[in-house]
């Protein structure tokens, strides 16, 4: 797309935050995101109820064994796709629509290749990576076929992921929840007939999701093939174009490393809570459903303020970026203390729709009333980490995840399991590296210039080493 063809292109279904009220923006943004999250979250719930129910603690346990396992090998490659977010909402603020769209082309074309790999790594690999987390071997057969499955519709995952960050980035986040909710209704009936119909084994709940991912995607490259538009996708202009390919990868990789870093301390989190018992595993993998709920309003509102901030950095717009950040951590960490409140009160129900194996839902009782108070701690180090990648500071929530999540919690872990080998003390290291997290983040926030994060003299010399070129640094 030409520049002066791009001046006369539709904008579509896309949404200009730098014109407007702050708090109206980013909460008509978090609405739909929060819906849409919701929906995402029924794929694993949906997956674990039905399978808990018709085949029982062993077969949840093989689908809970290893769900860290899914996050880590999908998580840098949906890391580095933020950075395509950044670019875009930066270039659709400053209405540059000419490297919109060739961020958009880069973008897809980068997830052609990242689900490709993630596909033949995850179906070779999957034993392996199961043995390394220690996962029972009564259940090793039926979790194999589970990941294998599920990673066979990996290029699915990314390509849905990539096209809703590009719909988000322009202010569209309607769009990606009516898709998700017609691929969640999809996969509970898939889920129900596989399993309690045909009575097909647990590798069948990933063959559901894959199919309602794929067609999620399906649905998305429709909208976006729209012609006209100025994110108009054309299959033959599909390339990595050189200067936004280094742009995405200097603001998502970052993005990406700390996903993985996470996601490998969740890896050592599972493992040794693998090394308890099968019953164990089950009441986590039960915790880790209610929590990606608890976790929706967060998402909701850090994915708005993502694009709130880059749109109207993009723009210049500093100010309305410092008003939009504090009514966005304001709403995220109430939202997230009051459901924890709730998580608190009623989580031995919660656990129990899972599960009804009395120790599963003692444990996973236990593991709610440590962490569900603290959710707002979690909620304000997300909101402030969301806050920088919008506006080019990728490298540090990075570097903070990376020495509290990941080192911190490692450490502590490995030092009091060394010492006291009791699991109660596995659910404290997340309430405690969240506090530390928080504490870094609310200094970085008031005392840094965050705003200038798209400013190449701003930058740190060896970020400029690394990325920048000599032709055009400023």
């Amino acid at each position: 797309m030409s520049q002066d063809s791009a001046k006369t292109a539709s904008l579509g279904h896309v949404k200009n935050m730098t014109v407007g009220k702050p708090w109206k923006l980013i909460t008509g943004f978090a609405i739909p995101v929060f819906l849409s999250q919701l929906f995402q979250q029924l794929y694993n719930a949906i997956d674990s109820l039905v399978v808990g129910h018709f085949l029982g603690t062993e077969a949840l346990a093989a689908v809970s064994s290893s769900g860290t396992l899914i996050f880590l090998l999908i998580s840098f490659f949906v890391g580095t796709s933020m950075g395509a977010g950044i670019v875009i909402s930066r270039y659709f603020g400053a209405k540059d629509y000419d490297k919109v769209s060739r961020a958009i082309h880069t973008n897809i074309a980068l997830g052609v290749i990242s689900g490709a790999i993630l596909t033949v790594v995850g179906i070779l690999f999957t034993p392996t990576f199961l043995r390394w987390m220690n996962t029972d071997p009564a259940v090793m057969p039926e979790a194999v076929a589970y990941f294998r499955y599920y990673f066979a519709g990996s290029l699915a995952v990314v390509l849905y992921n990539n096209c809703k960050g590009i719909m988000n980035a322009l202010g569209d986040s309607k769009r990606p929840l009516y898709y998700l909710i017609f691929s969640s209704m999809l996969n509970v009936v898939l889920d129900l007939l596989f399993i309690g119909v045909f009575h097909w084994g647990v590798w069948s709940a990933a063959f559901a999701t894959t199919i309602a991912q794929a067609l999620s995607f399906v649905l998305c490259m429709f909208h976006l093939g729209k012609k006209g538009t100025i994110y108009q996708v054309v299959l033959k202009k599909l390339r990595i174009h050189r200067d936004m390919f280094r742009e995405i990868i200097r603001y998502g990789l970052p993005s990406g490393i700390q996903n993985s870093v996470i996601a490998l301390a969740n890896v050592i989190v599972q493992s040794n809570i693998n090394s308890f018992t099968m019953v164990a595993t089950a009441a986590y993998g039960s915790w880790a459903k209610i929590e990606g709920f608890a976790f929706v309003p967060i998402t909701s509102f850090t994915m708005a303020l993502t694009t709130y901030t880059g749109q109207n950095l993009g723009a210049g717009e500093y100010e309305r970026a410092k008003q939009g950040s504090r009514f966005g951590i304001l709403s995220a960490v109430i939202l997230a203390e009051i459901i924890g409140i709730l998580i608190w009160i009623f989580a031995p129900f919660l656990v129990s729709l899972f599960d009804s194996n009395p120790e599963v839902i003692r444990l996973g009782t236990q593991q709610a009333r440590i962490e569900a108070l603290f959710f707002c701690l979690l909620a304000f180090s997300h909101a402030v980490a969301a806050i920088c990648r919008g506006a080019g500071k990728a490298f540090v929530p990075m570097s903070i995840m990376l020495a509290i999540w990941c080192v911190v919690r490692i450490a502590y872990i490995s030092i009091t399991m060394s010492i006291v080998h009791e699991i109660q003390y596995i659910y404290w290291a997340y309430p405690l590296t969240w506090g530390l997290s928080s504490i870094i983040y609310l200094f970085y926030y008031l005392f840094s210039d965050w705003i200038h994060g798209f400013d190449e003299k701003k930058r740190p010399p060896w970020y400029q080493t690394i990325f920048a070129h000599k032709h055009h640094v400023k």
